[in-house]
């Protein structure tokens, strides 16, 4: 059976919704999921995001529970991403056998290591991938996944460190990658800063600004972790291109507190 997760054809395979978005002109609004439960991603995949991400880093997440999500959520028009632990083959060929349709990888810090990525995620002779996509071969007919595996994937390294920004340029030069993934807190905390996702101090958005441009003058797609809507729309209209709106533990306990502030403000002192 041929996952619904994306919505057109591509060569006999299904196409990434993610790339056919950017195609558009257009940003993605990402979700993101800490909690090991297939329930919780199926409901987070009904609710008008573009992609969904597993995160297998500082999530609970194992590599069970993100198959588990990724099946509660096949029938959504959503692509199923997932934010590795670390930059090292085993695990990157495992998510993408497991079905991920884009990777996001933590911590890149060099050009060698932004390759080292992009090695670890195709299929020769791009790559060091190795072949037996167990789940991921829904995408296509039998045998059909390989042929286009290589272009499909979104692949997006972490640019969250002072080291990162200084090697920004020889990064993003790095063929094989469709962006990078801004991680604001570490970003933050590298430069001294306290770590925190939406972020105002003048030295990190120029940051941000520069990443964005040198993406737009190689065509690629800068991505970035925020706290809610209201950062989410306002990284968009910087340039962005890939937004998270926080992940579903965040909104989930921002509206629980809403709703208990609510309840103790309107009941009259009662509760």
């Amino acid at each position: 059976m041929v996952t619904k997760v994306q919505t057109t054809k591509k060569e006999g395979n299904v196409a990434n919704k993610v790339k056919e978005i950017w195609k558009s002109g257009k940003a993605v609004v990402n979700a993101w999921l800490a909690i090991p439960s297939g329930f919780s991603a199926e409901m987070v995949a009904q609710c008008g995001f573009d992609s969904v991400t597993v995160d297998m880093q500082h999530g609970v997440q194992d590599y069970l529970s993100m198959v588990q999500c990724f099946q509660a959520m096949d029938k959504h028009p959503i692509t199923p991403m997932v934010r590795v632990p670390w930059n090292e083959p085993g695990i990157i060929g495992k998510v993408l056998d497991g079905g991920a349709y884009g990777v996001i990888c933590p911590m890149v810090n060099t050009p060698q290591e932004a390759r080292n990525l992009v090695s670890y995620s195709k299929y020769p002779p791009k790559g060091v991938r190795s072949n037996g996509p167990i789940r991921a071969g829904m995408y296509g007919t039998a045998g059909s996944y390989q042929k286009t595996a290589n272009d499909e994937i979104v692949l997006l390294p972490m640019m969250e460190t002072r080291t990162a920004v200084e090697n920004m340029e020889a990064i993003l030069d790095v063929e094989g990658i469709d962006g990078v993934y801004i991680g604001p807190s570490d970003l933050g905390f590298s430069y001294g800063l306290e770590p925190k996702l939406d972020r105002s101090e003048p030295e990190i958005l120029a940051i941000y600004d520069k990443i964005i441009k040198e993406c737009s003058k190689r065509g690629l797609n800068p991505g970035i972790h925020c706290s809610g809507a209201e950062g989410a729309a306002r990284a968009i209209n910087m340039g962005f291109k890939l937004v998270t709106l926080s992940n579903e533990v965040g909104l989930m306990t921002t509206y629980a507190k809403m709703q208990v502030n609510a309840t103790r403000k309107d009941s009259g002192g009662k509760a």
